[in-house]
């Protein structure tokens, strides 16, 4: 698939198209309430707190176990206090559910109470291992739920693709649910929040990621816990030990970062959409000193697409300027969405989920500087895509670049990708980035070990993410079980600042799953041997093999040897289960580090610096 766009319209013809798009819909100018339809829930603080109550706890009900199903669902508050010491509002947040504040700031919107995920229980046992696409952001938690007993405090027991963002929190915070038996969790995000009055509880977190945030505590580790731009963060501590805790990998600031965009209210009752400003060498939210720096967009100059609509309706509309709001809902697509503009926003509600049709992309999105894409999950369809999300212009035209000094970086922000799981699929790549200069701001590429249409030879997908482009820069990215190579960048002056990763546990053999005859398996991540500059922070992979053979692979990340000493900092590798699995990686990185098999299981083996 070859796409190509304009760099960008002229000032005129920008102009025109915009006065075209706010013609078509003055909704939610002056305080008119969108129609987001009917899995959009919008409360305010006069509502009565038993009917708000009744309302999240009847979508908690259908949505807390419903893994795989079709529904998505918004829950947002409009500016105001929610719940009473007399009667706190507590709730849980399942599948597919947005939690989401409408004011400016996060203060805008309070709530007393807690809202939560906890456990999930089976026959085996309590977990949230699964706790998967899920959200909570831009509102104050004053924690008010001693009745609960155990489950006092504010539980946000997830793993992968559940950001929490532009939160406050007055009280403890657990990011395990300790209630209930064994309580394994698998990784998360936070950004752009706070937390005082208490500590935050990592606990069986395996993993985690908190970016430009401030914490009053924080407590322990298990493998992979990264601070990037947190103030009051622990130290590095990697490994971790009894003298300082961890694993830590703290960094001071974030290099470069761009806040997700977000829903609003203002003063007037006009509904916004709010893009953050670029930030660089960045610590702490950017909300502490006075409200968050960036742009307003009138609601008008968005198209409020519904699942029944064509890609053809939407790309209309984002052709002729409009910026898009994607309400909650599956939308089958049988061409790319195109963002073709500089500056355009795509802002999904409730987890809308695009799945391409006929072997095409999901989303596309032009080397544009500026661009925001936030909140979207994609599945792979019935017939195999070669990429599902393609960011920038695969022929990378010198004047599609994005890179040059005092460019506005194209964002993705909560973009999360499946192969399989939902609904059988396959794709050759869940993500292409060809264009320079571009932030992956929590990322999560998953080829799935359960579900819909999961095998060896069903939910085929070679490979999670390629960057191809310069100054990329990823925080918290998430690639898992893909079937080759799982992570291969080729771009100059990358950053990865955290990464995770599950090697496939499926492989049929060793000859099924070699790189080359010199080679054993794929590594999780590799540097393309012509690439100068790179550097990561804080990179793990885990590994078992379940096929009752044993499968090796010779290192987890592969790098050119001639990269500037102490380029990649804290690497681990763990073997996951030696009652199910066998074989396991012989080294950490090229040919340092040792082996994580099953002779030496659940014991991360790690490498501080390297090349050395």
């Amino acid at each position: 698939m070859t796409l190509h766009f304009r760099t960008r319209p002229c000032a005129s013809i920008r102009g025109a198209v915009l006065a075209l798009a706010t013609a078509w819909s003055a909704a939610g100018a002056f305080g008119a309430t969108p129609d987001f339809g009917p899995d959009v829930h919008i409360f305010t603080p006069g509502m009565a707190t038993a009917d708000i109550q009744a309302t999240v706890d009847a979508v908690a009900a259908r949505q807390v176990p419903d893994q795989f199903g079709p529904e998505r669902v918004a829950l947002l508050f409009m500016p105001g206090t929610y719940g009473s010491a007399s009667a706190p509002l507590n709730f849980q947040v399942g599948y597919y559910t947005s939690v989401a504040g409408l004011g400016r700031s996060p203060t805008d919107v309070v709530v007393n109470g807690s809202i939560n995920a906890y456990n999930q229980c089976d026959s085996t046992g309590c977990y949230a291992l699964n706790n998967f696409w899920r959200s909570l952001g831009n509102l104050d938690i004053e924690v008010d739920n001693a009745a609960l007993g155990c489950h006092a405090g504010e539980f946000w027991a997830v793993s992968q693709a559940s950001p929490m963002r532009r939160v406050r929190v007055d009280g403890n915070t657990t990011l395990m649910d300790y209630c209930t038996g064994p309580s394994y969790a698998s990784g998360g995000f936070i950004a752009d929040s706070k937390f005082d009055g208490g500590t935050v509880i990592s606990g069986s977190q395996q993993q985690w990621i908190t970016r430009d945030s401030a914490v009053d505590g924080w407590t322990n580790g298990v493998w992979n816990q990264v601070f990037s731009g947190v103030l009051g963060a622990p130290g590095t501590c990697f490994p971790g030990s009894t003298g300082c805790g961890g694993p830590y990998t703290t960094l001071a600031t974030s290099p470069v970062t761009r806040e997700a965009p977000y829903l609003y209210v203002d003063a007037q009752g006009g509904w916004n959409v709010f893009a953050p400003a670029t930030r660089r060498d960045s610590s702490g939210t950017t909300w502490a000193d006075g409200p968050t720096a960036g742009r307003s967009v009138p609601l008008s100059r968005f198209f409020i697409a519904r699942p029944t609509d064509s890609a053809r309706r939407i790309n209309e509309a984002l052709l002729l300027g409009r910026n898009l709001i994607l309400t909650p809902g599956v939308y089958r697509l049988d061409e790319p969405l195109l963002v073709p503009w500089r500056d355009t926003i795509v802002l999904g509600l409730g987890y809308p989920t695009l799945v391409p049709q006929h072997g095409n992309a999901a989303l596309a999105i032009a080397s544009q500087p500026g661009i925001d894409v936030s909140g979207v999950l994609v599945d792979a369809g019935p017939v195999r895509s070669r990429v599902l999300v393609q960011v920038g212009n695969p022929l990378r035209l010198p004047f599609a670049a994005t890179s040059r000094p005092g460019a506005e970086p194209i964002a993705l922000h909560d973009v999360f990708l499946r192969i399989g799981g939902a609904q059988a699929g396959s794709a050759g790549t869940a993500m292409v980035v060809d264009a320079d200069n571009v932030i992956l701001d929590d990322v999560w590429a998953w080829r799935a070990d359960h579900g819909n249409g999961v095998g060896w030879t069903s939910n085929r997908a070679d490979t999670g993410l390629v960057v191809n482009g310069d100054d990329v820069t990823a925080y918290g990215l998430f690639v898992e079980h893909f079937q080759k190579t799982e992570t291969l960048w080729n771009g100059e002056r990358g950053r990865v600042v955290f990464y995770q990763n599950e090697m496939p546990y499926d492989p049929p053999s060793q000859s099924a799953w070699n790189e080359s005859r010199t080679v054993l398996g794929y590594p999780a991540l590799k540097v393309a041997d012509h690439v100068r500059r790179f550097n990561g922070w804080g990179l793990g992979s885990y590994n078992f093999f379940n096929q009752g053979v044993d499968i090796y692979a010779s290192h987890a990340f592969e790098v050119p040897a001639s990269l500037p000493a102490g380029s990649l900092q804290d690497l681990l590798t763990v073997f996951l289960d030696p009652s199910k699995g066998r074989g396991g990686v012989l080294d950490v990185i090229d040919n340092a580090g040792g082996p994580a098999t099953i002779a030496n299981p659940s014991t991360p083996v790690t490498v501080t610096a390297f090349p050395q």
